[in-house]
């Protein structure tokens, strides 16, 4: 299960469709706090997330996923790609930082990475 959370309806449904036409299970949610409240929270094998959104911001999501034990691998998506914010994110333990708009060939890869790194274990 891989969930995307971007306030952007277009998208969450671009993204859901790439993915899905990959073969891969998809869940989207407008923010992080309706992912965090979902029942998806424990299935998810991977997070794509912006990483502006109201209220919590991706980074913010992430740091409160690690700090709740989450291992699942993220992967942000950014209309404002700052080498600061990439900085954080990566440090912070994201797979991949992708510039909006992306590729679709180069969200894959970074998914197929997340995944490959993250077999065999949980996502707890």
């Amino acid at each position: 299960m891989i969930s995307v959370i971007d306030d952007d309806a277009s998208v969450r449904a671009a993204t859901n469709n790439l993915l899905s036409s990959h073969g891969y299970l998809v869940d989207a949610f407008a923010s992080a706090e309706e992912f965090l409240q979902s029942i998806r929270l424990n299935d998810s094998s991977c997070v794509i997330a912006d990483v502006q959104m109201s209220a919590m911001s991706g980074l913010d999501l992430l740091d409160h996923m690690r700090a709740q034990g989450y291992t699942v691998p993220f992967i942000f998506i950014t209309a404002f790609p700052e080498e600061s914010v990439r900085a954080r994110a990566l440090k912070a333990g994201a797979v991949c930082f992708l510039a909006k708009p992306f590729a679709g060939p180069a969200l894959i890869s970074c998914v197929e990475g997340a995944l490959n790194r993250h077999r065999g274990g949980t996502s707890r």
